[in-house]
C-alpha cells in the first residue's frame, strides 16, 4: 500500500438537525480535505460516529463517497469489531468496489488475550479481498496490541499491510518499525506524535484534524517525509492547541465544532455523543480565528 504514504483524514459523518445523514455537507467535506491536499480517505472510522449508523446507513454512507470520490485519491473503509464471526460475515457481504483497503478496529470491551488478537486479525485477513490495516487504540477497546503480536501478523499475513498505531506508546511503536516487512505500513493514529512516528520510519498519519485543516496537515506531513523537521515543527507548534481542542470533550465532537465554524457541516451529533460546551466553543472561534490572521 505505497499510494496510502502521507496524510490520510478519517472523515466525520455529518449530520442534519433531525439526526439524519447530510450528504451534501459529506460532499463538502470530501471536497475540503482532498482540495486540501491528503492522499488518502477513511469512511466509517471512529471520527465517522460509526457506532450510531445503521447496516443500511454505513451501506449508503460507502456508495456516496465511493461515487463522490471518483478515484480521485484512494480509500480505506472501517469494518471492525469484538465479534470476529460477524466482521468477517460484514467483509464477505460488502461490495468493495471502488475501496483500497479496510482498517479494522482491535476487538473492544471483551479483552483478548494476545493469541486471541492474532486469530481475530488473520480470520479477517483471510477472508478480505482487499489490504487490511490493523487499528490498534487502547484507550478506546481496553487492550493493547503489543508489538511483538503486531510484528507476527505483519510477517505471517501477508494480507495485513499495515498498523494504524494510536497506543501512545513510542517504543512500541520503535519496536514494531525496527523489526517490521519492508512493504509493512505503520501510521500514526494521534495528531499530536505525527512528526515522532514518521521520523522514526512510519509512512504518515491518519489524521482528524485534516477534516479541518488539510493543507496543513499535508504540509507538516510532506516535511517531516522529507525530513524537514524545522518547518515540520513550526506548523505543528501552530496547531498544538487545535489538536488539544480535538480531543478536550471527544472525538468527533472537537472537530465537528471546528467544521461548524469554518461553514463546511453543521455541529450535530448522535447520542450518545453531544457537541462541546460553550466555554470550549468559545476557545475553538477564537483559536481558528487566531490562525486565520496568522
Amino acid at each position: 500500500m505505497k499510494k496510502l504514504k502521507g496524510t490520510g483524514v478519517a472523515i466525520v459523518t455529518p449530520f442534519k438537525s433531525d439526526s439524519s445523514i447530510d450528504f451534501a455537507a459529506l460532499g463538502r467535506v470530501i471536497n475540503h480535505v482532498i482540495s486540501g491536499g491528503v492522499n488518502y480517505i477513511v469512511v466509517l472510522g471512529t471520527t465517522g460516529e460509526t457506532p450510531t449508523l445503521s447496516k443500511d446507513e454505513k451501506q449508503a454512507v460507502v456508495s456516496y463517497v465511493v461515487e463522490y470520490v471518483d478515484s480521485r485519491v484512494p480509500l480505506i473503509v472501517g469494518i471492525g469489531g469484538n465479534n470476529t464471526r460477524e466482521v468477517v460475515n460484514s467483509i464477505r457481504q460488502a461490495d468493495l468496489t471502488g475501496i483500497d483497503g479496510v482498517l479494522s478496529v482491535a476487538p473492544y470491551y471483551n479483552k483478548p488475550t494476545q493469541r486471541g488478537l492474532f486469530q481475530h486479525f488473520k480470520a479477517i485477513a483471510t477472508w478480505c479481498s482487499v489490504p487490511v490495516i490493523i487499528y490498534n487504540v487502547p484507550g478506546r477497546t481496553g487492550c493493547n496490541l503489543t508489538a511483538d503480536t503486531c510484528l507476527e501478523l505483519a510477517h505471517n499475513c501477508e494480507n495485513i499491510t499495515g498498523v494504524k498505531e494510536a497506543s501512545g506508546d513510542i517504543g512500541q511503536i520503535m519496536k514494531i518499525i525496527k523489526s517490521k516487512p519492508e512493504n509493512f505500513d505503520v501510521i500514526s493514529g494521534d495528531d499530536m506524535l505525527t512528526i515522532p512516528v514518521i521520523a522514526a520510519g512510519g509512512s504518515g498519519v491518519i489524521s482528524v484534524l485534516a477534516n479541518a485543516f488539510p493543507a496543513a496537515c499535508s504540509e507538516l506531513v510532506s516535511h517531516t517525509l522529507r525530513n524537514n523537521l524545522k518547518s515540520a515543527r513550526e506548523i505543528q507548534f501552530r496547531y498544538l492547541e487545535m489538536i488539544d481542542l480535538l480531543f478536550a470533550e471527544g472525538n468527533p465532537a472537537g472537530i465537528k465544532a471546528m467544521l461548524s465554524v469554518l461553514n463546511i457541516c453543521s455541529n450535530n451529533l448522535r447520542l450518545p455523543l453531544v457537541p462541546v460546551s460553550r466555554p470550549t466553543m468559545t476557545r475553538i472561534q477564537k483559536t481558528i480565528e487566531e490562525l486565520t490572521k496568522a
